[in-house]
């Protein structure tokens, strides 16, 4: 009983029944009022939308302030929020294209500097006690902002020295001689925060509740690691390993956590990132979670090109893994009451599984991930899924899932497949023909040939022992006729078909909608695909591609504005499979 564990007032609180839900980034989505980009008042028009189709939870990536790379999971501070997002007085909406431009953010922070210079409000006590409430890290963002502008925004760790090292004296100078400036930044975020804080006001009324997400890291150019650089280690770069999806690991770039120093300093930076989330959001997301309790660090020295190749755990010793994780999650359990919720994808430690488990904190369940990985490799039945769990079709680091079906269901990574070649002495070229479909192979993945039927025929292609080849045996299990299988599952009559279409997107979204899953929250890309709403190639319709720097990372918007998707006919049919599947709360 969820009721019985220690995230017991949590659940008291969002109610132990399932729930449907929308993932959408705030940057995604446009009203007639919006100014380029999606922003804060925008989101009651996303509660009106879900509250019309039967969801009841709200999930959005981390709203934080982002740097150059607009990456929400590199940003520039653990609780500033992004300027972009600030609804403007003085001018009228500008849609944004199919990608958000970036550029717009300049030309509002203009027009906000303008606003800002005539703005009787700041004047009331209102402003006065923003700043003063929230002392413990405006200042020194505000600060941050000013000095990093200042230095024509290089990272604060090339500045001259004595604003890299904080030397009081110089920066009370500073803080003298450019006042406006600073205030100007406290200014934009009290403007923030009113604005998403009435968001999730009006949520409430409506009974929806947001879900926010909590980075797991933040920027090493960051003013939290420029305030308190003792809380990181800035020797390392965090990152993950090899994977089926990663041949060379994943290197991010931001620092690892000092938690010896966290903790001597009674987890103040941790608790103060939930205290300030808590304004906005009702369930919390806690990203990348098992770096809480192992986390893959890269020497910073590193050659780029190795990416996560040459890491390892810290902590080192896997014993300590349990207690590590455990201690910071009951951390933060005691210390919002926000419901927590973690994003457990990937290679995890049955002590991490176990850990939330035992926690009442909700993992992931990722529809094309769920299956039985080591016995029969087939998909698991919606009534298996974990019922202390969040079923999804899709996230934002992956393909949709119309591009996952037409792309890369039944497929391994291609580079990791060279790599395995290389380590056994394999010649590649020679076996590819062997084993894999040219016509079915693309956006490197290789695509089984169907005669590839039986494990023998495998291993003869590569020519080598079986126990030699074990990896790729696994790899071949977990993925050969992977389409065919789930086809199956889904019940659809007929020859399997390589195009998706409604059809078999509604069949897929029924998987997970009638899993045992507390909650189920799919991002709205995906419910679009019921109506065919979306264009051309699936593939490009992506929020992220992970490893990757890109201006069309993080910059996705959706085909259709809010009001549009408000009266459109995709909304009748949401709500009806929502009920359906028992997940329209009372």
């Amino acid at each position: 009983m969820l009721i019985n564990t220690q995230s017991s007032q949590q659940w008291k609180h969002i109610g132990v029944h399932k729930r449907a839900g929308l993932l959408v980034p705030l940057f995604s989505i446009y009203s007639k009022e919006s100014f380029g980009i999606g922003e804060f008042p925008d989101l009651k028009l996303l509660v009106d939308l879900a509250h019309q189709t039967g969801n009841s939870i709200i999930q959005l990536l981390p709203l934080n302030e982002i740097g150059g790379n607009f990456c929400p999971y590199d940003s520039v501070s653990s609780f500033a929020l992004e300027p972009a997002h600030i609804r403007l007085k003085a001018k009228k909406g500008r849609a944004p294209g199919r990608f958000v431009d970036y550029k717009i953010k300049a030309e509002k922070l203009n027009s906000l500097f303008e606003e800002f210079k005539v703005d009787e409000d700041k004047r009331s006590e209102d402003f006065p006690s923003f700043k003063i409430e929230n002392s413990y890290w405006l200042a020194n963002f505000a600060l941050y902002k000013v000095l990093k502008a200042r230095h024509n925004g290089s990272a604060w760790y090339e500045w001259e020295d004595k604003y890299k090292y904080r030397e009081q004296a110089a920066l009370q100078q500073f803080k003298l001689e450019h006042a406006q400036e600073i205030e100007f930044q406290e200014w934009l975020q009290w403007r923030a925060f009113k604005q998403l804080y009435e968001a999730r006001a009006y949520a409430n009324k409506k009974k929806v509740f947001l879900k926010g997400d909590l980075p797991i890291l933040v920027s090493r150019d960051s003013a939290d690691v420029w305030s308190n650089p003792q809380y990181f280690k800035l020797e390392y770069a965090a990152g993950a390993p090899v994977d089926m999806y990663a041949a060379k690991g994943q290197r991010w770039g931001m620092p690892t956590y000092n938690w010896v120093k966290i903790r001597e300093d009674s987890f103040r930076y941790l608790i103060e990132k939930l205290t300030y989330a808590q304004n906005f959001y009702d369930i919390l997301r806690i990203d990348h979670v098992v770096g809480l309790f192992r986390i893959w660090s890269i020497n910073y020295n590193e050659p780029l090109e190795n990416k996560g190749l040459n890491g390892f755990f810290d902590p080192p010793d896997e014993n300590q893994w349990g207690d590590h994780g455990r201690n910071l999650l009951q951390v933060m359990l005691y210390n919002t009451k926000m419901l927590l919720c973690a994003e457990d994808l990937g290679i995890i430690p049955p002590a991490c599984t176990e850990t939330l488990k035992n926690l009442g904190i909700p993992g992931n369940d990722v529809q094309r991930w769920v299956k039985d990985w080591s016995m029969l490799h087939d998909f698991l039945e919606p009534h298996d899924y974990r019922k202390l769990s969040v079923s999804m079709l899709s996230t934002h680091d992956t393909t949709n899932w119309p591009a996952w079906w037409e792309n890369e269901a039944g497929t391994i990574d291609e580079g990791l497949f060279i790599r395995r070649c290389e380590t056994r002495g394999i010649n590649f070229e020679k076996v590819k023909p062997k084993l894999f479909d040219p016509g079915k192979s693309k956006h490197g993945r290789l695509r089984w040939l169907d005669s590839i039927d039986v494990i023998d025929k495998l291993v003869w292609s590569l020519d080598r022992k079986r126990e030699e080849v074990s990896d790729f045996i696994e790899m071949y299990l977990n993925s050969f006729q992977e389409k065919e299988k789930l086809w199956k599952q889904m019940g659809l009559k007929g020859q399997m078909r390589e195009k998706c279409d409604r059809e078999i997107v509604k069949a897929a979204l029924r998987i997970v909608l009638d899993s045992a899953s507390i909650f189920c929250i799919n991002t709205l890309l995906d419910w679009l695909y019921v109506s065919d709403i979306p264009k051309g190639d699936s593939y490009d319709n992506r929020i992220n591609t992970p490893g990757t720097i890109s201006d069309k990372n993080w910059s996705f918007t959706l085909p259709l504005s809010l009001e549009q998707l408000l009266d459109h006919k995709v909304g009748k049919e949401m709500k009806k499979m929502a009920a359906d599947s028992h997940r329209i709360a009372v």
